[in-house]
């Protein structure tokens, strides 16, 4: 499917009353998993290119650059939309108006940008603090200004809410939408009181952010969409489980010597193959290959 078709899809069905489920991935193989396990579509959670990039943890060390490029690996893989985390916009709105222009161009459906002070950090964490809400506002417009198709979304994501309260975020929000962003993501709401408080006082489409172990209360997607969110973010769960998995396997093929014990944990060889289309290679290389 091409990009303006996926970007198409998306806006048309943000219009629809039942909320979207859009689950998290980090590279080209956790984007075509999570695609052909159905996802209507896919989020590009930088908390977990981070770790996968650098090793590290998501404080603002992944560069721009670093993140297009794994967007356009993410996007070439599927056939549904891709939404990106982009941080801050790796800079004023000048820095904001490339990068707008270098993720569309990778193939990207919906970039989302935050209001933080750079470097930022993960939206669940402490010690966070974010620029004013007239600066970031010029940034939104920096990022509707540097779209090439409208059907382009702009995420505008605020972290005020753990750092100057709820009331706060909510004004924020308001005044990010009326800069012209298509999507509010009121980050690290600390009740079902206040997500309903965003939903009524903001403008949608709306994110909720399920991060396990995060400040915001865990709720089923149905309630979600009773509460007025249009999207539910499952953002770093298959990243955090590959992290376990790595460990489980790594430790037990150390401790016995062997795969012998964790065989039936892993995938087999003929369903890794077809996961990656070893067979429609092979259809190639045979249709090209010389008589």
């Amino acid at each position: 499917m091409t990009t303006i078709l996926k970007t198409m899809n998306l806006k048309k069905r943000l219009a629809d009353e039942k909320i979207l489920i859009a689950l998290g991935g980090y590279d080209a193989l956790s984007a075509k998993i999570a695609d052909q396990s159905g996802a209507e579509a896919v989020y590009m959670s930088g908390s977990s290119v981070a770790g996968s990039v650098t090793g590290e943890s998501d404080v603002g060390l992944t560069t721009m650059t670093e993140m297009a490029t794994r967007a356009h690996q993410m996007a070439s893989t599927i056939s549904v939309p891709l939404i990106t985390d982009a941080d801050t916009g790796y800079g004023n709105p000048l820095n904001v108006r490339r990068t707008v222009q270098e993720f569309e161009r990778a193939g990207v459906t919906a970039i989302q940008i935050e209001d933080q002070t750079f470097p930022k950090r993960c939206g669940h964490f402490e010690g966070k603090d974010v620029i004013s809400s007239a600066e970031f506002e010029q940034k939104v417009h920096a990022a509707v200004d540097a779209r090439e198709s409208d059907e382009f979304l702009i995420v505008a994501r605020t972290d005020a809410a753990a750092v100057h309260g709820i009331d706060e975020a909510i004004k924020r929000a308001q005044r990010y939408k009326g800069a012209g962003a298509d999507i509010s993501f009121v980050e690290a709401p600390t009740s079902v009181e206040e997500m309903e408080r965003i939903t009524e006082e903001v403008p949608g489409p709306h994110i909720a952010n399920m991060a396990t172990g995060g400040k915001t209360p865990i709720r089923p997607a149905d309630e979600l969409e009773d509460i007025g969110y249009d999207i539910a973010l499952y953002a770093a769960e298959a990243f955090r489980g590959a992290v376990k998995t790595f460990q489980e396997i790594f430790n037990s093929i150390l401790d016995n010597g062997s795969q012998e014990e964790i065989v039936d944990d892993i995938i087999g060889f003929n369903k890794r193959n077809e996961i990656l289309g070893f067979d429609k290679w092979i259809e190639y290389e045979q249709e090209y290959a010389v008589d």
